[in-house]
């Protein structure tokens, strides 16, 4: 377990230090999930080491986003006179992962000859 968990800390780590010097703005963990991604195409072998930790968390899933949304009731109050923007790009942002989750569902769902 220990060393599952290292590999994802290091891409992790990874990510965040190449957003950090390239000042990306993207953030450090989606850099190292496709850091991460692009390795598990390249050795296989790492998708054994990770896979059982990586499900564990998975299953625990939920608890991680405790901090996260403790975090936006604490800065509820500084973002009040932001709402319509903050309505705006979540709204933006449902229908933007909408479309891109039916686009992604429908090339690779198999096609009617394919069954």
């Amino acid at each position: 377990m220990l060393v599952s968990f290292t590999i994802l800390l290091l891409f992790q780590c990874l990510g965040e230090g190449i957003a950090y010097v390239l000042h990306l703005p993207v953030p450090g963990p989606v850099i190292g999930m496709l850091l991460l991604f692009a390795a598990l195409l390249a050795a296989p072998a790492l998708q054994r080491k990770i896979e059982a930790d990586a499900n564990e968390l998975l299953r625990h899933l939920s608890l991680l986003f405790v901090p996260a949304g403790v975090g936006i009731v604490a800065a509820a109050s500084s973002s009040s006179g932001h709402w319509l923007a903050l309505l705006a790009g979540l709204m933006g942002s449902t229908l933007l992962t909408l479309a891109v989750t039916a686009l992604v569902l429908r090339a690779a769902s198999p096609k009617d000859g394919d069954v």
